[in-house]
């Protein structure tokens, strides 16, 4: 295989992990992952940190009916 398959096939990949990359941030923000994104990174820092007050989530999860 030629050098320059080679530099065109790490192209193809670098593209998609770049389209990866931007699908994440787009789900992260369209579920609200960023929406509080400051007070998370600056609760960790503070002494008051208001404890059993949850500044960041998971995604939902549909919850199981119990039959």
């Amino acid at each position: 295989m030629e050098f320059g398959k080679y530099v065109l096939l790490g192209m193809v990949f670098a593209g998609l992990f770049f389209l990866a990359a931007a699908y994440a941030l787009y789900w992260a923000q369209k579920n609200g992952q960023l929406s509080n994104f400051e007070e998370g990174a600056e609760s960790i820092f503070d002494e008051d940190e208001p404890l059993g007050r949850q500044t960041d989530s998971f995604p939902s999860r549909k919850k199981k009916r119990k039959s």
